[in-house]
């Protein structure tokens, strides 16, 4: 039988929640809106990174890099620069307590 999978290697997926469900998670969408910077925090706290990071583009390609979620670069910068960085923020808080909850992150 022929190998045409590596074996650890999986399929790129997608985020588990859309860009815009914040009524999936009411209490992550408060917490982006009434205090964006703590949520970055929280954020890059949960990625082991610098405080810093936690409201740039550079923290939500390192994640979809880890668990190969599709995406590029570009996608994020713009996600964060000149669309809604808070609805991006919020999404990536959610995808990384979901993946908690499923004991995967």
């Amino acid at each position: 039988m022929a190998v045409t999978n590596q074996p650890g290697r999986f399929e790129p997926s997608d985020f588990q929640t859309g860009l815009f469900n914040c009524c999936d998670d009411c209490g992550t969408c408060c917490y982006g809106f009434f205090c964006y910077w703590c949520l970055g925090c929280s954020i890059a706290s949960d990625m082991g990174e610098c405080c810093l990071c936690g409201t740039t583009s550079s923290i939500r390609s390192v994640y979809r890099t880890r668990y190969n979620i599709k995406g590029s670069m570009f996608e994020d910068f713009m996600l964060y620069n000149c669309f809604c960085s808070p609805c991006a923020t919020c999404q990536l808080k959610r995808d990384i307590d979901l993946r908690k909850e499923q004991g995967i992150f």
